[in-house]
């Protein structure tokens, strides 16, 4: 039986804190398992839409926690460039080197070997994903160890480019793709749809590792994609991606449901927050959701409700009565974001 993915549902999965990613938890549900686990069989990118606050981007990281795979990401936004996702190439860098061995080529006869393009250009995350090995040639070889933008990404101790037990190779969160111009997923096209890519500079093609035989013996990465929706996508874009819609739930029930059960259980006991509590702050939420979009305005979310909570049990923790007095106090603070006419 080959291996799946396959989380526990019933318990939160601890997150420790990586770079800027705070400790936190993640309870996955049965549809994002089936998507991720889709998305790894396809071997196609997975592609997470849904309201700001909903979880797209935890998911991708409990991915990568839960198969014990290094989690790679990169937020986009409108000055991303089209290949920055694949490499960057420096060319200040380079024109800077001109200059110094400009001035002294006559004591250095290896001042062309010093100016290779290849010698300026710094993997990307897919770069790392497709092949772990040859990204980490690049940075030794070309990149000093003190060069903070050159850093090799973090990895479990006890993982391996080629390892035949893992589910799939690193995880890659690529962070509200919509903010970026359309090249930059356009240029993801080639990369996504062959396993790799190639660019003159380097001169080869960045790919999946292979044996001495040619035959692939590195894991496809599993490449999951964050959509705020503020920007449609490129259709040819799509169809290369399986998409899973993570969306708040709309009955009452169920929305009691999603933010006790799989939002403040995750993070506090009953005895830190009760459940009338949260039910009240889910009814405030409800009704400045409905006024944001009778309004046209930005909906607050699960986002919001994890704010009061968090401020609730921060003040008055177990403390039901007093919890329902402050929450009278600051709930505006937190659902109500667009500006109001004064009286």
């Amino acid at each position: 039986m080959p291996n799946i993915f396959t989380p526990d549902l019933t318990k939160p999965l601890p997150l420790p804190a990586q770079d800027s990613w705070p400790e936190s938890a993640h309870l996955f549900d049965e549809a994002s398992l089936w998507a991720v686990r889709a998305a790894i069989a396809a071997g196609r990118p997975l592609l997470l839409r849904g309201e700001p606050g909903i979880g797209k981007s935890q998911l991708a990281r409990a991915v990568a926690v839960e198969l014990r795979v290094p989690f790679l990401y990169q937020v986009v936004d409108e000055r991303s460039e089209r290949d920055s996702l694949l490499y960057t190439y420096d060319a200040v860098a380079r024109l800077a080197e001109a200059q110094v061995s400009g001035l002294s080529a006559k004591d250095d006869p290896k001042w062309r070997e010093k100016l290779a393009e290849r010698n300026f250009i710094r993997p990307g995350v897919l770069w790392w994903a497709y092949n772990w090995k040859s990204a980490e040639t690049q940075v030794d070889e070309h990149f000093s160890k003190h060069c903070r933008a050159c850093q090799k990404p973090k990895k479990p101790d006890d993982w391996s480019t080629t390892a035949p037990d893992r589910v799939c190779g690193p995880v890659v969160l690529v962070d509200e793709i919509d903010k970026a111009d359309p090249s930059v997923p356009n240029g993801m096209l080639e990369c996504l749809g062959n396993q790799g890519f190639q660019t003159e500079q380097l001169g080869e093609a960045v790919s999946l590792e292979k044996d001495a035989n040619g035959k692939v013996i590195g894991k496809a990465p599993l490449v999951i994609i964050t959509t705020n929706e503020e920007r449609e996508l490129p259709a040819a874009f799509l169809r290369r991606c399986l998409v899973h819609q993570m969306r708040f739930p709309t009955e009452p029930t169920a929305v009691e449901q999603f933010l006790i059960t799989e939002r403040a259980r995750v993070f506090w006991s009953v005895e830190q927050v009760s459940d009338k509590v949260c039910r009240d702050v889910i009814g405030q939420l409800l009704d400045e959701r409905e006024a944001a979009r009778r309004d046209g305005l930005a909906i607050p979310g699960a986002a919001e409700f994890l704010d009061i909570v968090r401020v609730l049990v921060e003040l008055h923790a177990g403390e039901e009565e007093k919890q329902l007095e402050a929450l009278r106090k600051i709930s505006g603070f937190a659902l109500k974001k667009n500006l109001e006419e004064a009286a």
